[in-house]
C-alpha cells in the first residue's frame, strides 16, 4: 500500500486553475488553495522531483513580490523613479498669460523642497514613483495644524492597504502601522495608476504576473544550471589506458600548474598522446541565454522602458533609429504621462477651489533634463531666444540677471513684407524720391 503523508505548504496567492488540476492529477489534494493550505502527496514525488518540488519552487517564483527582484525589473523601476524625482516640481501661476513660479503658495515650498520632516523632495517622490510602477498606487497621509492647513505629506507604503467606499461616499484607507490606521480622502494623498477604477489603479506586478513569472522561472533555471552543472574549459583525451592512481596524479598536477589566474596563459606540454579539446558553450545553454535575454525585454516592454536605458543594448537600433532619438520618444510618449498623472492627481486633492480660479498649477520642470546634456541645452537657448529674454534663460541656468536682459531680440532680417524699406518681392529698398 503507498504511504501518504499530510504536510503544509506556503502557497502564493493568486494559483490558477490549471495549476491546481495539474495538482491534483498528480494525486495532491489541496483543501483551499490558500496561504499555509494542507495538503497530502506521495513522498516519492518529493523524492524524485517528478511534480511537486519543481512545481512548489515555481509557484513561489510566481509570488507577487519575489518579482521586485529580477535586476531588469528593478532597472526599469529604478530609471523612472530616479529621472521623475529628479525633475523640479513647482506651484506655478498664470501672471499675463504665462505661468510663473509661484513661491509664495504654501504648497510650494513642501512640493519643492520637504514633503515631510525626514525626506527631501528627491526620497519622497523616488519613493512615491516606485509604488507606482510596481503597484499601481502610492499614497501620502496629509498632515495638518488643527485649523486645516497642510504641513507634511508621509509616505504610507501600498502592500496591505484596503481602499473602500464609506456609507456617505468617500473613500476610507485601511492599513497597518504598528496598529490599525484609518484616514478618509481628505486626509489621504491617492495617486492612482493605469487601469483599476476610483478605489485604486491595477497592480503591475499583479497584472503582468503570468509573464514575470515566467522570468522569474527562467532565472531559476539559469541559476540551477550554472550552480550545479559541472563546466570544465576543455578535455584532455588519450588513447593510453591510464590506472586510477595515474589519472589522480594526473588531475592534482593538471590543478596545481594550469588552473586558476595566476597560471592564465601558461604552455602545457602534453605527451603520451594526449590531446587538448576546448569545450564551448552548449547550444542548450546557448538557448537559454537567448531565452533570458528575451525575458529582460519582456520586461522591459512592461514597464514601458526601452532595453538600452537599462544596459541591454543587443539590437538596440534596430528600427533604425537612433539612441537620441529612442530617449525623445522615451520623453514624449512615456514619461509625459506619468508626470501628468502625477500633477492632476497633486491639483485635484491639494489645491483649493480659490487655488484654481486664482490659475495655481502644479507642474514638473522637464527642462531639468537638459542639465545633462551642454550642447542640447545651448541649441534649446538658441531657438528659445526669439520667445525669452536674456535673463530668463539664465534663470535657467542658475544665473543673476544682467542689465538691458529683459529685451526680446530677433534677427534683422526678420522683418515683415510691408514694412518701410522693404522693396516689392522681395528685391532692394526703393529710394526715397526716386
Amino acid at each position: 500500500m503507498t504511504e501518504r503523508r499530510t504536510f503544509t505548504i506556503e502557497y502564493a496567492s493568486g494559483v490558477d486553475v490549471a495549476e491546481r488540476m495539474m495538482a491534483e492529477q498528480k494525486g495532491i489534494t489541496v483543501s483551499g488553495w490558500v496561504h499555509g493550505a494542507s495538503a497530502t502527496a506521495n513522498r516519492d514525488d518529493f523524492a524524485t522531483n517528478r511534480v511537486t518540488v519543481g512545481h512548489f519552487r515555481d509557484t513561489l517564483s510566481a509570488a507577487e513580490g519575489n518579482a521586485e527582484g529580477l535586476s531588469a525589473a528593478g532597472a526599469c523601476v529604478s530609471f523612472w523613479a530616479g529621472n521623475i524625482a529628479g525633475l523640479p516640481l513647482h506651484v506655478l501661476q498664470a501672471r499675463g498669460g504665462v505661468d510663473v513660479p509661484f513661491p509664495e503658495h504654501p504648497l510650494y515650498w513642501l512640493l519643492h523642497d520637504s514633503p515631510n520632516y525626514d525626506q527631501s523632495s528627491f526620497d519622497f517622490w523616488e519613493q512615491m514613483t516606485e509604488s507606482l510602477e510596481w503597484r499601481g498606487n502610492a499614497y501620502a497621509q496629509m498632515g495638518r495644524t488643527d485649523a486645516g492647513f497642510l504641513t507634511s505629506l508621509t509616505p504610507v507604503s501600498p502592500c496591505g492597504m484596503r481602499v473602500s467606499r464609506g456609507s456617505d461616499g468617500d473613500l476610507v484607507y485601511e492599513w497597518n502601522d504598528g496598529g490599525r490606521q484609518t484616514a478618509r480622502s481628505r486626509d489621504m494623498l491617492h495617486i492612482r495608476g493605469r487601469g483599476g477604477n476610483a478605489l485604486g489603479g491595477a497592480s503591475t506586478l499583479a497584472t503582468y504576473r503570468r509573464a514575470l513569472s515566467l522570468a522569474l522561472v527562467t532565472e531559476g533555471s539559469a541559476d540551477a544550471i550554472f550552480r550545479n552543472s559541472a563546466r570544465p574549459s576543455g578535455t584532455l583525451t588519450t588513447d593510453t589506458k591510464m590506472n586510477f592512481e595515474q589519472l589522480g596524479e594526473f588531475e592534482e598536477r593538471l590543478a596545481t600548474k594550469w588552473q586558476g589566474a595566476n597560471n592564465a596563459g601558461r604552455p602545457m606540454v602534453l605527451h603520451s598522446g594526449l590531446k587538448w579539446d576546448k569545450v564551448t558553450i552548449d547550444p542548450v545553454d546557448a538557448e537559454m541565454l537567448e531565452s533570458r535575454r528575451l525575458s529582460m525585454e519582456i520586461v522591459c516592454q512592461i514597464f514601458e522602458c526601452d532595453p538600452h536605458l537599462v544596459g541591454i543594448t543587443s539590437g538596440n537600433t534596430q528600427l533604425g533609429s537612433s539612441i537620441s532619438d529612442q530617449t525623445l520618444s522615451l520623453v514624449k510618449f512615456k514619461m509625459h504621462k506619468r508626470l501628468k498623472r502625477i500633477e492632476k492627481a497633486l491639483e485635484k486633492q491639494l489645491l483649493t477651489r480659490a487655488d484654481r480660479q486664482r490659475g495655481v498649477k502644479i507642474r514638473f520642470n522637464l527642462e531639468g533634463f537638459l542639465r545633462a546634456d551642454s550642447l542640447g541645452r545651448a541649441q534649446y537657448y538658441n531657438l528659445m531666444k526669439q520667445f525669452m529674454t536674456t535673463n530668463e534663460i539664465r534663470a535657467l541656468e542658475g544665473l543673476p540677471p544682467v542689465p538691458g536682459g529683459d529685451e526680446i531680440y530677433r534677427q534683422v532680417q526678420d522683418q515683415p513684407l510691408g514694412a518701410r524699406g522693404i522693396g516689392d518681392n522681395g528685391g532692394p529698398p526703393l529710394e526715397e524720391n526716386a
